[in-house]
């Protein structure tokens, strides 16, 4: 169950912003191995000069389509960290135009004790989930 935030430029229209959403959940679950409604995504669009990602010397051309994915999870494997960066970023070149360039990943991990889903409770030590 990550919680995944997307922070994009302002500008992209409805569909593309469900689009990014349903493309990154689809992978999530397929190599984070996800639970059935283990869904929690928020978008923040942001104007253009409020976010700045340069390249750290990488050499990679961004464009104003950039989107940054920021999770907050359980730990996970490193190879199932690979795995969702590199079938987002195909997934969402495939899918909707997005370059490779242009996607920023970051997970961070926490334990099961870091969570309440609801009604005050931590739903991972009561035995709920």
């Amino acid at each position: 169950m990550p919680l995944m935030r997307i922070d994009m430029i302002k500008g992209r229209d409805k569909k593309e912003i469900k689009d990014i959403l349903d493309i990154s959940y689809k992978v999530a679950t397929d190599e984070l191995h996800l639970l059935p409604r283990d869904r929690y995504q928020v978008v923040t669009q942001h104007e253009p000069e409020e976010m700045i990602f340069w390249d750290v010397g990488l050499g990679l051309e961004r464009t104003d389509k950039i989107l940054l994915f920021s999770l907050t999870s359980s730990p996970r494997e490193q190879i199932d960290k690979e795995h969702f960066y590199a079938s987002l970023v195909k997934a969402l070149h495939e899918g909707i135009g997005i370059s490779p360039a242009d996607v920023m990943i970051n997970i961070t991990s926490n334990t099961m004790a870091d969570w309440s889903f609801g009604n005050g409770e931590a739903q991972f030590l009561n035995g709920k989930l």
